[in-house]
This record gives C-alpha cells, structure tokens and sequence, in this order.
C-alpha cells in the first residue's frame, strides 16, 4: 500500500523522483511560460505562472485527500529538473491504480528520461507495493504519448468515446492502455531494462 505520508524517492543512475512541493515552483516555472504547447493535450496543465500555482497546489491537496501521488522529475545527469508524473486513482483493495499526467519539458522528450522514469514507477509499483495493475490514458490525438506508452510495454484495451476534454475545451476520446503484474514480472522489466541499457 502506498503511505501517502512518507517521501518516496526513486532513483537510478539517470533519473530522480521525489514527491513534487511548493518549493518547486521556480523550476518547473521556464516549461509554463516557454513552452505552452506541452500542455496541448491537457486539460488542467499548468500553461502560464497562475496555473502553474493551481498545478502544484491541487496536487499537493490530492496526495492528502490520498488520490494522487504526484513526483517531480529530475535528470541527474544534467542536475535538472524536467517534469512531472503521478499514481492517480489509487484503489488500495483492488491493488490498482493509474499511472499519468506525465509531462517533460522539450528538450527531454524522447530521451532516456520517459522509459527509465516509468521503470522505476513500475518496478515500486508492481513490485515493492504489490499492486496488480497499471493503467495508463491519452487523448486519442495524442500520438506522441500513445507511442510512449507502447514503446515500454503497455497493453492497449480500448477506448472511452467522449470521455473527456482537451485543453481547449474540446471533447475528446481517450485511449486505455495497462500492464499488469504478471505481464511485468515475466516479460515488459527485461524488455525495458533492454531498451534503457540501449540508450
């Protein structure tokens, strides 16, 4: 079970994640004034200094409600904080939750950074937490993120028409994908340990 008290920090020798604080305002604040097409896609990004308070607040308020468990992102190579990703809709009796909302500043999209993040999440996740399942969801457009997602194992189930909305307003599709358990024991850890050894 995930302690929604306790500072959770994952690492290897590339990345760095550690639960996101209001400290973190001044370094995530260059990615919501300078590049305002990450947020695209979503719906309660953090384009622009005010929501970027908004982000990291309800963020904040959520791992006390013990909804989200929200890190930040650091590269270690370039001592740099890049982004964000979180647990979220974290059922602790049915062992379940899902994994998103990740976001990378430019530069770092396509690096090492998204496939050794997401082992670490899934090897805490799977592993030392004993959750069964991991779910991930995108807007149908967005193929970027879909690829990501394919590209370190994940299952595609379907998809949930009209089931949300874009940044702009728009209702969107979203696309379900997971992995589970066993799935990760027996083949999706080696072959993303494969991919990053790659990199």
């Amino acid at each position: 079970m995930i302690d929604f008290q306790k500072d959770y920090i994952l690492e290897n020798d590339k990345v760095l994640l550690r639960p996101l604080v209001e400290n973190d305002f001044d370094q995530l604040l260059r990615y919501s004034l300078n590049e305002l097409d990450i947020w695209d896609f979503n719906a309660f990004g953090a384009n622009g200094e005010d929501n970027l308070r908004q982000y990291i607040k309800t963020a904040i308020e959520n791992r006390k409600k013990q909804t989200d468990y929200v890190f930040v992102v650091i590269d270690k190579l370039q001592n740099k904080m890049v982004g964000s990703t979180r647990f979220y809709l974290i059922n602790q009796v049915t062992k379940t939750l899902e994994l998103g909302y990740t976001w990378y500043g430019k530069d770092h999209q396509g690096t090492y950074i998204n496939k050794n993040s997401k082992y670490l999440l899934l090897e805490f996740a799977l592993e030392q937490l004993g959750y069964e399942r991991v779910a991930f969801k995108a807007n149908i457009a967005n193929k970027r993120s879909i690829n990501a997602m394919k590209s370190i194992g994940c299952v595609e189930e379907g998809v949930l028409r009209n089931f949300s909305f874009d940044a702009k307003g728009n209702r969107i599709d979203l696309i379900v994908l997971s992995i589970l358990k066993d799935e990760w024991i027996n083949n999706v850890k080696s072959n993303l340990q494969e991919k990053i050894n790659r990199k």
